[in-house]
């Protein structure tokens, strides 16, 4: 039975995956859309092969911090299970709804809260949600002011040039720019469901001799006990996943990021874009999983106040700061509520 449910979560996790990529690649793909630079199933293509070209980039820090979110060794895979499908649940609701929410909030909501429904906040690692909660904040405020001066810096650079030469200029670097934010974008989001098939394994095989694990299962650690290395299949099946969720597109989103925040040139789409690419290859760098949703909003808002501060529909935003503040106590009730419904079973 319990072999059974370890297939079950796993194939679970690789359809939220599946679902990350529609879902969140309006974040990589809304700004070179609005900008006309690519069509959008040309947008989609591109983001998805960068999306998958991430696995031979990135180190594994953020699957360390996910599959440690939780005290694995006091949890069942009944928890894992409630947290995906509560995590799933959210995803497509927000999508379906048209709202860029935070897959990776979503996530950590959804496990944790279905771990504290099992045993209560002590089996949680605080620290690690607080941090993980604080960049529903922290992100799009860094997005913001990165993309602001470097907005301000390239306008300086080019103060000369006329809107037509700018554009010219502006249209092939948005290429370079959107495919180094698909590239942090598949580097973080993969990750954070490698971290929790990673923790599926880890409950799977609590108490058995580790010279007894099979190779398809083993999980190696640094010195310092962290995640090194997973089994490979994880690895290239996350990435496949999210590349293939890409491709197909999530078109209400696309039409919020791109369109309804501000009006956006090709100049404005290089300068979000590296914006959101820096800080996302940074916080992968220090194991913190952001939310690209939320680190591509500040960036296209700090972008826009490098024009001017009125060209900013500021009431989008704040329509969508309530729904990312919503998402990880409504996910975490939500795997609550499934928790309890397995648990009678």
């Amino acid at each position: 039975m319990n072999f059974t449910l370890l297939i079950v979560i796993i194939v679970l996790a690789f359809a939220f995956d599946f679902v990350n990529g529609f879902h969140d690649a309006a974040n990589s793909i809304a700004t070179v859309v609005a900008t006309k630079v690519l069509t959008p199933f040309q947008a989609v293509v591109w983001a998805a092969f960068f999306n998958f070209l991430a696995y031979a980039v990135f180190q594994l820090h953020i699957v360390d911090t996910i599959a440690k979110t939780v005290d694995t060794s006091m949890i069942n895979l009944q928890v894992i299970l409630a947290g995906l499908l509560a995590a799933i649940i959210w995803n497509l609701l927000t999508w379906y709804l048209g709202i860029p929410s935070s897959s990776s909030h979503t996530l950590v909501g959804g496990f944790a809260g279905a771990a504290i429904a099992f045993g209560g906040w002590g089996i949680v690692h605080s620290n690690i949600i607080i941090k993980i909660a604080s960049f529903i904040f922290l992100a799009p405020i860094l997005g913001m002011i990165v993309s602001y001066f470097l907005s301000v810096l390239l306008l300086h650079l080019t103060k000369r040039s006329n809107p037509t030469t700018l554009n010219k200029i502006f249209r092939p670097l948005q290429l370079v720019s959107s495919a180094l934010f698909s590239l942090g974008h598949g580097g973080n989001d993969a990750q954070k469901v490698m971290g929790i098939i990673t923790a599926a394994l880890i409950v799977y095989f609590k108490g058995v001799d580790p010279a007894s694990i099979p190779e398809w299962a083993s999980i190696q650690y640094t010195a310092a006990g962290k995640i090194h290395n997973i089994p490979h299949w994880i690895v290239l099946g996350c990435y496949s996943c999210i590349a293939l969720g890409t491709m197909i597109g999530g078109w209400k989103i696309v039409r919020t990021m791109g369109s309804k925040i501000t009006k956006l040139t090709p100049f404005q789409g290089v300068a979000a874009e590296t914006s959101g690419a820096l800080l996302l290859f940074g916080t992968e760098a220090f194991g913190i999983p952001v939310s690209t949703t939320h680190t591509i909003t500040g960036a296209i808002m700090g972008t826009g106040m490098a024009r001017r501060l009125s060209s900013v529909r500021w009431g989008v935003g704040k329509r969508l700061l309530w729904a990312w503040v919503l998402t990880i106590p409504v996910s975490m009730l939500i795997a609550m509520g499934i928790y309890y419904l397995i648990a009678l079973f």
